[in-house]
């Protein structure tokens, strides 16, 4: 039979917020739906975690729209699950904005590689992340923002620290309060979500909060870069019908003159909605 110590035998182990013992105790005995309402109710927490954050957000973005505007990119790093939602962000913003594949970009310990899976000891490596980061040529415009959900990881820690020292701001995304990656940055965003379901299955909770984040950086930044129209993603690539046939609808709405086969011939020929409203 397996025996977990208990929390006064290990008292001398380092234990992050991140780490905490799960509230909920012999899982698998618990029915499936016992499992899934007790997922969802830590679940809702995490929203109210990141909005704890938004002035912290909130001054990212404004040091990011200013940088971006005098050429200035935003690099994640990150490994394991902090590294694939980096990556994860910084690839949808060419098709949903229409912007250039180097203004945002991510990276992960191990390379590409270790995006589908895992590359054992990668995330050790206190120096490759800023080995990785050498090959864009960074600039002090530029941004580099360490995503982990411990704030210790090594990769990440040391990237941002060669970073800083070499004049880029810096920021984190971070799951455990106080720790050592924030402070090695210029803004720390720390959102503390507790516990996980799962003792430190960081993937649950904490990577719902990183995600947030990530969506509100980047959709803020896109969105004070021109690149949305009212509420219309104006920018997007015409990568499959469907998003044609939106985009058709967009210029319809806004030159409702136009039939649909016009606005699709106009939408066709100059390569995206923004394009074509200001063509008309």
């Amino acid at each position: 039979m397996m025996i977990f110590k208990s929390k006064t035998q290990i008292k001398d182990i380092e234990m992050t917020t991140t780490e905490l013992d799960s509230k909920y105790v012999d899982l698998e005995k618990m029915s499936t739906i016992e499992i899934l309402n007790g997922i969802n109710q830590e679940d809702q927490q995490v929203a109210l975690a990141v909005q704890k954050c938004i002035p912290s957000i909130q001054l990212l973005l404004d040091h990011l729209v200013s940088r971006f505007e005098q050429g200035g990119r935003l690099f994640y790093i990150g490994a394991g699950t902090s590294g694939r939602l980096g990556i994860l962000d910084a690839s949808e913003i060419p098709p949903t904005y229409g912007a250039s594949p180097d203004l945002v970009v991510g990276l992960i310990a191990g390379g590409d590689a270790a995006i589908r899976k895992a590359v054992e000891g990668a995330e050790d490596d206190i120096d490759q992340a800023w080995k990785d980061l050498q090959v864009y040529h960074l600039s002090d415009l530029d941004t580099v923002v360490g995503i982990a959900a411990s704030g210790r990881t090594p990769y990440v820690v040391g990237g941002v620290k060669a970073s800083k020292a070499h004049g880029v701001l810096t920021a984190c995304i971070t799951c455990n309060e106080g720790s050592e990656l924030a402070k090695h940055v210029d803004v720390p965003i720390e959102a503390v979500v507790g516990s996980e379901f799962v003792t430190g299955s960081t993937r649950m909770k904490s990577g719902t909060a990183q995600k947030l984040i990530l969506n509100m950086i980047s959709t803020a930044l896109m969105i004070k870069l021109g690149k949305v129209k009212g509420n219309k993603m104006i920018n997007m690539q015409l990568s499959n019908q469907k998003l044609i046939q939106r985009g058709i609808r967009m210029i319809v709405e806004v030159l409702p003159e136009l039939s649909q086969e016009q606005a699709k011939a106009l939408l066709l020929k100059h390569g995206s909605v923004k394009a074509v409203l200001e063509n008309i």
